[in-house]
């Protein structure tokens, strides 16, 4: 899949991130080839693969103790936040 310099704008948009003109080509050209990689990846055969909850089967993970370290604050955490409204934040809509 290649991708278009308006693709890439589109991206950087979405993700809030700010492009320079001039490096618009090279990272159209990046994201192409990792999108040409994933592809790749879409063709292994794993229909013989079985799936595993954890990669290293037999070895027990390690466990800790769940202990309660702090508090949460929500009051105080939201008092700083822009909008807050119910216990929640609101924030603008990023996605059209």
């Amino acid at each position: 899949m290649s991708l278009t310099p308006d693709d890439v704008k589109s991206i950087a948009r979405l993700a809030r991130l700010a492009i320079a003109e001039q490096d618009i080509p090279a990272y159209a050209k990046n994201l192409s080839s990792i999108l040409e990689f994933v592809a790749q990846l879409d063709q292994a055969d794993t229909a013989q693969v079985q799936p595993m909850a954890h990669p290293l089967v037999g070895v027990p993970p390690r466990m800790r103790e769940d202990q309660v370290t702090e508090q949460v604050d929500r009051d105080r955490y939201q008092s700083n936040a822009p909008q807050a409204e119910a216990g929640l934040y609101l924030v603008p809509k990023v996605v059209e």
